[in-house]
């Protein structure tokens, strides 16, 4: 399954919680799935976490996909139960699911899923039934099985997965293992970091650019002050530029595809400007094409949207 499943999505839209307001949040996560184990019960108590040990069953949502998952799934094994409310099947695998992950000690760990709550999790996967299990490795899917299975052919299922991951997979820290030494923090990067989550960002945005001038081969750096430079400009747009921009007003495209792509529309915005390419010609058709590719900057060069703007606006060019 590596590679054939593309997860971004939920990357984002994990980004996007995180940057909403907190008037705004995402709802709690929802309490259990259809079974509750020792596992799960053990993971908490009345005062919070009884200890700083990961849980072995975690409850995740759309929201937390990214750092319980995705994130995790570089130290360790990540099964993701995919369940509903409704179904059976599903009553009768969690509990075998929550015991065997109770019993891995710290080798992998189950990440709950209800899809009904969290339905872009199982679109993501192409998930057309439930149960459905998908153990995930370095951020990637790496085997499914759908259905009730035995415990015993569960763990034999794990096993080989990790006989083949295993050694690629940082792990979880271990009783009596010795703490690697971290590595020195740059001041200037930490300066930079404490005025972004501060929220000024026209600070961190100059201090960022100093880093990316004083060292041009520090990709970070440079990508974040494209990002923060981007997310200045877009926010001085009036919104409704969206609807009452001209489709040959150069200027009003520009205002408008930052819009779009500030709500997190990129193929929307991608195709204001390939139109204005398409319409104009000159320095302003120039200024359209040189616009584009600086917002095709903001995004992996791979991604699907972005691979296909390119098509788009070289047919426009030619």
């Amino acid at each position: 399954m590596t590679g054939a499943v593309d997860l971004s999505a939920l990357k984002e839209r994990a980004d996007a919680a995180r940057n909403r307001p907190p008037s705004r949040g995402a709802s709690p996560a929802p309490a259990g799935g259809p079974a509750t184990s020792a596992a799960t019960a053990g993971a908490t108590g009345a005062n919070g976490p009884a200890s700083a040990a990961p849980a072995a069953v975690v409850d995740v949502t759309e929201e937390t996909f990214e750092a319980e998952v995705l994130a995790r799934s570089e130290q360790v094994l990540v099964l993701v139960d995919l369940w509903a409310t409704w179904c059976g099947p599903c009553k009768q695998l969690s509990p075998v699911l929550e015991q065997l992950a109770a019993d891995a000690d710290g080798q992998w760990v189950l990440a709950k899923v209800d899809i009904d709550a969290n339905p872009r999790i199982a679109q993501a996967f192409g998930v057309q039934s439930v149960p459905t299990v998908i153990a995930i490795a370095l951020g990637q899917p790496v085997a499914a099985f759908q259905g009730v299975q035995p415990a015993a052919q569960i763990t034999g299922w794990v096993n080989e997965i990790l006989a083949k991951v295993g050694d690629r997979l940082t792990g979880m820290p271990t009783e009596g293992a010795s703490t690697p030494t971290p590595e020195p923090v740059d001041p200037q990067v930490a300066a930079a970091e404490q005025l972004l989550e501060s929220g000024d960002l026209a600070a961190a945005a100059q201090a960022y650019r100093a880093i990316a001038d004083s060292d041009p081969g520090n990709l970070e750096a440079a990508s974040v002050v494209r990002n923060l430079d981007f997310m200045m400009r877009a926010q001085q747009h009036d919104p409704a530029i969206v609807d009452s921009a001209a489709a040959d007003d150069r200027d009003g495209q520009f205002a408008a595809a930052d819009v779009l792509l500030l709500n997190q529309q990129p193929e929307a915005a991608f195709d204001r400007l390939i139109t204005l390419v398409r319409l104009t010609a000159g320095e302003d058709r120039t200024a359209a094409r040189t616009r584009l590719l600086s917002l095709f900057e903001l995004f992996d060069p791979a991604e699907p949207f972005v691979v296909a703007a390119r098509r788009k606006l070289a047919s426009a060019l030619f």
